[in-house]
């Protein structure tokens, strides 16, 4: 899901619950204001009462709204279904509003406000759901926040309509990156500069065959690609498959991962509350650390420059490097010896990482430190910058991530974590392999709770000692 469209996704709740206050609000003032002279009220509601329900009341409906699917982030659905969306629940809500009221009947007992919430609710977030959308759309119009495309399959005539109807059509958000009838090593690697380029977002086949349709699903989720085929009796196998329609052709998207629009948003606010309380908490700690390590080693207190003075990076979400520090654990120009005078260390020969067992490099207070994890404690200001979230893969060195195999790439479909499945499951006594089948099983299968479980196991996980090193 691109920026954009998440942008939208996320302004949908706080716009929702504006305007069904701002319903509430106009009913409360027909009621005692324009209608006030044709049939006086019986009994006036206290004006700071009425707010204070109808703030509740919102709450309420968003709650309503939720369940109701109006904030899943699957794309532009129907129009029609989404306005029939919105009647239902403001349909519920209201009648949870009316049984709020039968409770506490001292609050208020005018009909007219109750209908006239109900159908400006209905109303006004109809009509803010629209204007949304023709925004959208002519963002898209314009070129921005259109998804560029690599259209591939045998059948011509559907490729060929698909091309049409996105050129006709730019509101749709689709713009056509490169048209190919097959998929060989060819093609795969026009796709892979064109993804290196920034100039591909994601692969929709019209037709292929099943053995192409495997190798094509695989080469986009490996470079973090959408991946849509026109619906077909194909059965592929994935645990994430939406189903909808594109220029009026069944269209089938396979994801790459359940983390995604609200989602990937919970995440994110999930990340900084967490992560802000998480630094005020253990900041005596890091403190302690950072002086423990100039009096035991001198200065830098941070391991954030290589041998060469180059900043340290690591690899995020995407294979997009971004730079990297932690609490130094080891002596100061000794990085560069890992793949040199103690190669013959590497306790992970054959795979792509490199872990130096018994390492001599590593200092007094380093050794303390990495047995409780507290040189990784100033991650959590890479969280709150959005580099890193609390709960993912780990991330890996650029030239460890050179060494990927395709299938090892599916760990970078989302943010890096300062904790993560593999984590949890062995540390470093784990193979490599093992490690991308458990964070893959995340990225598959991530929920809210997993993330809890996996956060409430961390700490048993570190003061267990096991496979630290």
């Amino acid at each position: 899901m691109k920026k954009s469209e998440l942008t939208f996704t996320a302004i949908l709740v706080p716009l929702d619950l504006l305007l069904v206050f701002l319903a509430s609000l106009t009913a409360h003032s027909l009621r005692f204001g324009v209608f006030a002279e044709l049939r006086p009220a019986i009994l006036l509601i206290p004006w700071n009462d009425y707010l204070l329900f109808s703030a509740g009341m919102s709450g309420l409906f968003i709650v309503i709204f939720a369940l109701a699917g109006l904030y899943n982030a699957s794309g532009p659905r129907r129009l029609r279904i989404e306005l029939s969306r919105i009647f239902l629940a403001s349909s519920t809500g209201i009648m949870a509003v009316i049984a709020a009221i039968f409770f506490r009947h001292e609050l208020f007992a005018s009909r007219f406000i109750i209908l006239a919430a109900w159908l400006i609710s209905i109303a006004y977030v109809s009509l803010g759901r629209i204007a949304v959308r023709l925004f959208q759309r002519r963002l898209l119009a314009a070129g921005i926040g259109a998804h560029r495309v690599a259209l591939i399959g045998r059948d011509t005539k559907v490729a060929d309509f698909l091309a049409l109807q996105f050129e006709r059509t730019p509101g749709l958000g689709y713009a056509i990156a490169g048209r190919f009838s097959g998929f060989d090593a060819a093609t795969a690697a026009e796709l892979e500069q064109l993804k290196k380029d920034d100039n591909l977002d994601e692969i929709m086949v019209a037709d292929l065959d099943r053995e192409s349709m495997a190798d094509l699903l695989a080469f986009a989720q490996s470079r973090h690609l959408g991946f849509k085929y026109v619906a077909d009796p194909l059965s592929l196998a994935s645990r994430n498959v939406e189903i909808g329609t594109i220029a009026e052709l069944p269209m089938v998207e396979i994801k790459g991962t359940r983390l995604d629009g609200w989602g990937r948003i919970f995440k994110r606010i999930f990340d900084v509350l967490a992560a802000l309380i998480l630094i005020i908490l253990l900041s005596p700690v890091m403190l302690l650390a950072a002086v423990a390590i100039v009096l035991d080693s001198g200065f830098p207190i941070l391991f954030r420059k290589l041998d060469d003075g180059t900043t340290v990076t690591r690899i995020g979400e995407g294979g997009r490097p971004f730079p990297y520090f932690k609490f130094r654990s080891m002596r100061p120009g000794t990085h560069g010896m890992r793949y040199n005078e103690l190669a013959d260390r590497d306790a992970r020969k054959g795979g792509p990482l490199v872990k130096i067992k018994d390492d001599p490099r590593v200092t007094r207070v380093g050794k303390f430190i990495r047995r409780f994890s507290i040189d990784e404690l100033p991650e959590l200001f890479l969280v709150l910058g959005g580099q890193m979230s609390l709960v993912g893969p780990r991330p890996h060195l650029p030239e460890e991530v050179a060494k990927y195999q395709d299938h090892h790439r599916r760990v970078l479909t989302i943010k890096p974590g300062i904790t993560g499945m593999a984590q949890v499951s062995g540390r470093a006594d784990l193979t490599f392999e093992d490690e991308v089948k458990l964070d893959t099983f995340y990225i598959e299968n991530w929920s809210p709770w997993l993330d809890l479980l996996i956060l409430a196991k961390t700490p048993l996980v570190v003061f267990g000692r096991k496979g630290a090193y």
